[in-house]
């Protein structure tokens, strides 16, 4: 009975807010391997995998913020314009 009453504040927004974490964590994972393969089809598989992993965080984003519980800022145009210059310094 305590377990129910420890999980009763657990709503959508929590949920979602903690699917999306895992979502991202997995994904750092995923790419970590994905960059230390050293067998060309275990890469392959898991950049397959990574890829899937990004597609299911884009999903969970889209409707978070649908539903208006995740929030993004507009950048100005300055500081988009002073991060391409810093790429571009950089040969990316």
């Amino acid at each position: 009975m305590q377990q129910m009453n420890a999980n009763a504040g657990f709503g959508d927004r929590d949920m979602m807010t903690d699917a999306l974490s895992s979502q991202k964590f997995i994904t750092e994972i995923y790419n970590t391997y994905a960059n230390e393969a050293a067998a060309e089809n275990i890469k392959d598989e898991f950049m397959s995998i990574l890829a899937e992993e990004h597609q299911i965080q884009h999903e969970l984003f889209t409707e978070m913020q649908k539903r208006g519980w995740y929030q993004m800022e507009n950048a100005e145009q300055q500081k988009i314009d002073q991060a391409k210059q810093k790429f571009q310094n950089l040969g990316c």
